[in-house]
């Protein structure tokens, strides 16, 4: 099998399964419980919050600036 072939049965299998994996996304996120979900991650935010200081900046400026020296 050449590597055209492998490519082009490889989008097929994922054209194909596409669908399917979609009709999965939308059955797990109904049946997501977001409570229990939160009640999970409460341990982990907490930590963080407690042991992660602050930032000054969210990094918009900085980005930003990258960005312009980018586009000259």
């Amino acid at each position: 099998m050449t590597e055209r072939e492998k490519t082009k049965l490889w989008v097929d299998t994922w054209k194909q399964a596409g669908p399917q994996l979609e009709a999965i996304r939308r059955q797990e996120i109904a049946e997501l419980d977001t409570l229990r979900t939160l009640i999970a991650l409460e341990d982990a935010f907490n930590h963080a919050a407690e042991s992660l200081p602050p930032r000054s900046t969210s990094g918009m400026v900085e980005m930003q600036q990258y960005l312009a020296k980018l586009n000259r």
